[in-house]
């Protein structure tokens, strides 16, 4: 068992989309600073149903830094103080004593609220719809060998695939743009063989979407990429911008 902690949490409460919101603020006392995050917050939760009141909505999931689900913005910081960590796997012993925690969902024009700290995140799955994949015959698998991958590229195209498409990056740019995501997205299939067939099409199809869902453009904050919990680089940015550019002329 941790140390025990009292906290002020000012939490941003909203009943829908259309309702006007507020923040409320909570005190939640002898807090273990073992616990998780989300697990202060479900403290919070249990006390407000004994005293009879609504519940603060959340996302999560596996609790594990996997799903992306958490996407809490925490004293003006997407995913907390720590860098390369998610909600869930931030722990209450990187708070002190009577500290007051300003607790926000994502907001972006592509992320519209659903209630209190829930946002719909819908978007990033028509972005993936609309071209991260790739178009392979199915059957049994071809032989490993036969296939020779850069181990160059294996490796960044491993470290753009680590993207959980949290949102993170949206949130912490001033610009509300996905162009991280994206790239991640564009990347880790574009650099491998598989992918690179369907690249052009692929890259211009989602930066398409991603325009139509009204996500902003870059411009070189670099924001997204300390927000990213899963430290993606902003080089994936850059990939994509190269692979649209040479996209559009081939298509021209």
């Amino acid at each position: 068992m941790g140390e025990k902690i009292d906290l002020n949490l000012k939490i941003w409460r909203q009943r829908d989309a259309i309702s006007p919101g507020q923040f409320e603020v909570h005190a939640v006392k002898d807090i273990d600073t073992d616990m998780s995050f989300l697990e202060m917050l479900d403290v919070l939760n249990d006390n407000l149903v004994r005293e009879n009141r609504e519940p603060i909505a959340f996302d999560h999931d596996c609790r594990e830094g996997i799903c992306g689900m958490c996407s809490l913005v925490i004293n003006g910081q997407p995913h907390g103080p720590l860098r390369g960590t998610t909600v869930c796997q931030l722990h209450m012993r990187h708070f002190r004593q009577n500290q007051t925690i300003v607790i926000e969902p994502w907001r972006s024009k592509g992320f519209p609220l659903v209630r209190d700290l829930v946002v719909d995140r819908t978007a990033f799955d028509r972005i993936v719809q609309a071209g991260g994949f790739v178009s392979v015959k199915t059957g049994s698998a071809p032989e490993a060998n036969s296939l020779l991958v850069k181990r160059e590229n294996a490796e960044k195209s491993m470290d753009a695939a680590s993207c959980i498409g949290c949102g993170a990056c949206v949130a912490a740019c001033p610009n509300a743009s996905a162009m991280l995501f994206v790239g991640a997205k564009a990347s880790h299939l574009g650099l491998l063989p598989q992918g690179a067939v369907e690249q052009d099409v692929r890259v211009l199809n989602m930066v398409t979407q991603m325009d139509q869902e009204g996500f902003g453009n870059c411009s070189n904050e670099y924001e997204c990429e300390a927000a990213c919990p899963k430290e993606i680089s902003v080089e994936t940015i850059a990939r994509l911008n190269r692979d649209f550019r040479q996209a559009t002329c081939q298509k021209s």
